[in-house]
């Protein structure tokens, strides 16, 4: 992609977290991988795993030492979308702020459009 901003957004404490979690993995080599997938209480899911391989055709959103991938079928879905790491009194958890979502699950982890 040429445009200066990414089309999905990882946030500073996103990172941070996504770097400490490679740390412990003690595997530099670790990308992290989100994905959308059909199932959930709102009709499509989100998904975070770790990836060592960087496919041709994936979208590479890099911050602070860390990069992030994105399927293009998935971006269809998150275009705009910045993924965050929220802690508070429930736990701990990643969550998507996605403009295309008309609604999502109380645990923020599915949405439909």
């Amino acid at each position: 992609m040429t445009d200066s901003q990414p089309p999905v957004g990882l946030s500073e404490k996103a990172a941070a977290r996504v770097k400490a979690l490679i740390e412990q993995q003690g595997n530099p080599n670790l990308k992290l991988r989100l994905t959308i997938s059909g199932g959930g209480c709102s009709g499509f899911q989100y998904g975070f795993d770790f990836d060592e391989e960087q496919k041709d055709d994936d979208i590479v959103v890099e911050r602070d030492g860390v990069t992030m991938l994105v399927d293009p079928m998935s971006l269809l879905y998150i275009s705009g979308a910045e993924v965050d790491f929220v802690e508070d009194l429930v736990g701990a958890s990643f969550q998507v702020k996605n403009p295309n979502a008309t609604a999502s699950c109380g645990c923020g982890s599915s949405f439909s459009i």
